[in-house]
């Protein structure tokens, strides 16, 4: 059947039609909020490298958090920047550490009303910046320890969990970290909390705004002996697989808009796990900036990436822009 009985804009005439016959579906149920939580000073600290975000103190935390829920997204990220920082990162796993802290005071102001999830790992916690604790190798170079950094993985997620997290989220890329997370909940009587690991973690140039912002980017060296390399995909496959088979709940690639088609690859060969995309520091700034310099319509490229995000396979997407698409989808604007 061709040209003219077939007529495939009679489908794209009207929005109503394009809104009935859209293969892609997006509402607020899908997006996560993080959060930047800081131990020092008592006013939101203005984020330089991303505008319109805050690093918020603990006596503000939980206004913000009210306003991200009421707004509609129910699920919050946790990042904590502490006032100390020491070479175990001992600040990530106390007891009264920045994050537990958090935690405590948005479960007694918010209950069951959000899901709370803490990103685990040491970056922010440790004065060189790295996802783990380093050693120097027998050729005297500097290096980050598997071995030893999933145990204190371990200890902060522990920590995370007995504070109130209903997800801990490791993020540090370590050989065996989900599995030795996993083991140490349930042998600790935490087997209801949940495991969101960032199987499929890039060695991206898009984090950099986050580091600023978190205060952790890396004294020395890089971090490609343990993220993933650009250049590869069906490596993605393998760092999933592991994960799953070590207990992991939800999958992750990070970031989402330079790898769409690692999120495709992901879901299609492992439908049946719940799939996260991370859509990172670089992708909200490039946007921020590109709008403010008039180059992009802010709203209509914001909803057309989480909708590209969507369509690859993400079935929810950590954003910086939750709480302000939450807000669009809400109002039901028109931008397709």
């Amino acid at each position: 059947m061709r040209f003219p009985t077939v007529r495939s804009r009679r489908l794209r005439k009207d929005r109503i039609i394009r809104n009935a016959v859209a293969q892609t579906t997006l509402d607020p149920s899908r997006l996560i909020a993080p959060i930047f939580v800081t131990e020092s000073g008592r006013e939101p600290e203005p984020i330089e490298t991303m505008p319109g975000l805050y690093r918020w103190p603990l006596n503000d935390v939980a206004d913000h958090a009210k306003e991200i829920v009421e707004g509609g997204v129910d699920k919050l990220l946790l990042f904590g920047i502490p006032l100390n920082k020491d070479e175990e990162a001992s600040s990530a796993y106390k007891p009264d550490g920045v994050v537990q802290k958090t935690l405590r005071i948005l479960r007694e102001e918010l209950g069951e009303r959000a899901l709370l999830m803490t990103d685990v790992c040491t970056c922010q916690y440790t004065p060189h910046g790295h996802c783990g604790m380093v050693v120097k190798d027998r050729r005297g170079s500097w290096i980050v320890d598997n071995d030893r950094s999933i145990k204190v993985m371990a200890k902060i997620a522990l920590s995370h969990a007995e504070a109130g997290a209903d997800v801990v989220a490791p993020s540090n890329m370590m050989d065996g970290v989900v599995g030795y997370i996993r083991k140490t909940l349930d042998d600790e009587g935490y087997s209801d909390v949940l495991i969101m690991s960032y199987s499929v973690k890039y060695a991206s140039n898009f984090y950099g705004p986050f580091r600023e912002a978190a205060f952790s980017t890396p004294a020395f060296g890089d971090r490609r002996s343990y993220q993933m390399d650009p250049r590869n995909a069906e490596e993605a496959i393998k760092e999933v697989l592991l994960d799953v088979e070590e207990g992991a709940d939800v999958i992750m690639v990070k970031p989402a808009l330079p790898y769409l088609d690692v999120i495709r690859l992901v879901k299609e060969r492992i439908p049946y796990y719940p799939l996260a995309a991370y859509s990172v520091s670089g992708e909200y700034a490039m946007i921020k900036a590109a709008a403010k310099m008039g180059l992009l319509d802010e709203k209509r490229t914001l909803m057309e990436a989480l909708h590209a995000i969507r369509r690859a396979g993400a079935d929810v997407i950590i954003t910086y822009y939750a709480l302000e698409a939450a807000k669009i989808l809400r109002e039901g604007l028109d931008f397709f």
